[in-house]
């Protein structure tokens, strides 16, 4: 019996652990990112980019108002609470309860842990780095932080991330998997993009949140994929006995 599930076995194992090399992998393309905005914002290397970009998203004549027509700034203000702590703690907390009433308290605590710890990190890097807010431009929304990173493009990144890469991964079929990805990646960008529309970030900050986050959340998903590979029960025939 043990030799009809060897290849099947032997197949499973190089998936998994290819995957889990992906991640190591991604989440050191994220972090050298990251210490990369960083570098360059903390030296002043920045400057012009930022302000270029953000300036772009204004009325030339009148940098008061944000291109595009005012309805586009209501929908810009409406995405950006996408990104803030009241709405991705409701989030975060509908999800812990669901996964708790689903019988999976250890990925609910999981949750908790890459959310509650994204949310210090997010404190702890603006607080280290100290980035004062862009005056290029007036705040489309008020902001009472420090700029770098964004904690909206940073929190968004987490939330959605580490959701979306648990949800997908219940799902069999690959175009729903996708789907589930493609889903938490765009609401990540169009909170970080709404950030820089708004006038409130600088656009590094933005790369630099969604850089960390992503980060943050691969490694959380890291953990996630380690610890299904050790609780999945073995193949019927496939015991201690085989």
């Amino acid at each position: 019996m043990t030799s009809r599930f060897v290849p099947a076995r032997l197949a499973d194992f190089a998936r998994r652990e290819v995957g889990v090399l992906t991640i190591v992998l991604a989440i050191a393309v994220a972090l050298l990112a990251f210490l990369a905005i960083a570098d360059e914002v903390m030296e002043g290397e920045t400057g012009a980019f930022d302000e270029t970009l953000l300036l772009a998203l204004r009325v030339p004549t009148d940098t008061h108002d944000p291109l595009g027509p005012r309805w586009l700034e209501q929908a810009a203000g409406d995405v950006t609470a996408l990104g803030s702590v009241t709405v991705l703690a409701l989030i975060t907390l509908a999800a812990v309860g669901f996964l708790f009433a689903d019988g999976k308290p250890r990925t609910a605590l999981l949750v908790i842990a890459s959310v509650g710890g994204g949310t210090l990190l997010s404190t702890l890097l603006k607080l280290g780095y100290d980035r004062p807010r862009p005056d290029l431009v007036p705040h489309g929304v008020e902001v009472y932080t420090a700029s770098f990173p964004s904690g909206h493009a940073l929190g968004a990144a987490v939330v959605f991330l580490t959701l979306g890469g648990l949800l997908s991964w219940s799902q069999p079929r690959r175009r729903i998997k996708i789907y589930i990805l493609s889903t938490a990646v765009l609401l990540t960008i169009l909170v970080g993009v709404s950030r820089v529309y708004l006038g409130v970030h600088w656009p590094t900050d933005v790369l630099a949140g969604w850089t960390i986050g992503a980060a943050w959340a691969l490694a959380w998903s890291g953990v996630a994929l380690v610890l299904a590979r050790r609780t999945r029960p073995a193949p019927p025939g496939e015991g201690p006995a085989g």
